[in-house]
């Protein structure tokens, strides 16, 4: 990546930063005019949602500094807020609870920001909504932690079609600079697949993690003996899960089971990580073309996998 273009998006999401920090008045000394501090209010917010939690666990989940936790925490105290308690499991350790009136505070917090959203999202239509919500769950899909790697493999529903033909547009435009002949082209595969499909030796594979489309596969009748394999693409959010080789794997499986005899596919040199999965699955390459394609200067390559 060039330094240049790094700095570029690092001033982007500086800049997205001070538009959100005085959008939800985080700039403000207290937040949803009270009397708490963002920090005060996200911990009382923990101790309101959780049991049995510690000083140290607040520490390390929320980041923060001990010494300035121990000072919040005995604010809490004298304002009636929160009360200490041994653990009934370890008498050495001390949870911290809300009291009534720690619960009562947290709940006019939790109303107030919750019409506050409400007041912020009802500007907006309904598609527009959910389009801040979906780009939202993205923004914490890629910073966050990815705790969970567990995912399907599906037919495609009504709608997931169209989806892979408009995410093969927009991610090899993003990352390789492809023009909208790809999207013809995958458009094109798409719906020969949808008029001619024969259910005995013909499958698309739908993989869905969290109820979102993450990636898909096809495989396709080339002749009596012989599979096509095409249109493997994964989400950016959901790579290193493995989701491509298991598409690929079970491309494979099917293939057999369907009495081919070998799986062909097209691909290009630049794509790394789909021919490094074809390689792994046993696929070896048999000719490369060079090609001008999608506004590109391309090499074509074809690989072939003996079942």
């Amino acid at each position: 990546m060039q330094v240049g273009q790094l700095e570029s998006r690092v001033e982007k999401i500086r800049h997205f930063n001070r538009f959100y920090t005085r959008q939800i008045g985080l700039l403000n000394e207290h937040l949803l005019q009270s009397k708490f501090s963002l920090t005060e209010a996200r911990i009382l917010y923990e101790l309101a949602h959780r049991s049995g939690i510690t000083a140290t666990d607040l520490c390390r989940e929320l980041g923060l500094n001990a010494g300035y936790l121990s000072r919040v925490v005995s604010g809490f105290e004298k304002q009636g807020l929160v009360k200490p308690s041994r653990s009934v499991t370890d008498k050495r350790v001390v949870e911290l609870r809300l009291t009534a009136k720690g619960r009562a505070a947290f709940r006019q917090l939790d109303d107030a920001s919750r019409r506050e959203v409400a007041a912020m999202l009802q500007r907006l239509s309904v598609p527009e909504q959910h389009q801040l919500v979906e780009a939202m769950e993205q923004i914490e899909a890629l910073l966050g932690e990815r705790h969970s790697s567990s995912y399907v493999l599906r037919d495609p529903q009504p709608g997931d079609l169209g989806w892979v033909v408009h995410r093969h547009g927009v991610l090899y435009s993003q990352e390789y600079g492809w023009n909208l002949e790809f999207e013809a082209l995958v458009l094109g595969i798409v719906a020969q697949f949808v008029r001619n499909l024969d259910r005995s030796c013909e499958r698309c594979w739908i993989a869905e993690k969290d109820g979102k489309v993450v990636g898909s596969v096809f495989i396709i009748r080339h002749d009596a003996a012989t599979a096509k394999l095409r249109l493997l693409y994964v989400e950016p959010s959901a790579r290193g899960m493995g989701i491509g080789k298991r598409l690929v794997e079970e491309c494979v499986r099917f293939a057999r089971l369907a009495g081919y005899k070998k799986i062909v596919l097209w691909t290009n040199s630049i794509l790394h990580a789909a021919r490094r999965i074809y390689e792994q699955t046993g696929f070896r390459k048999i000719e490369e073309t060079p090609h001008r394609s999608f506004g590109k200067e391309l090499v074509g390559e074809t690989w072939v996998l003996d079942l």
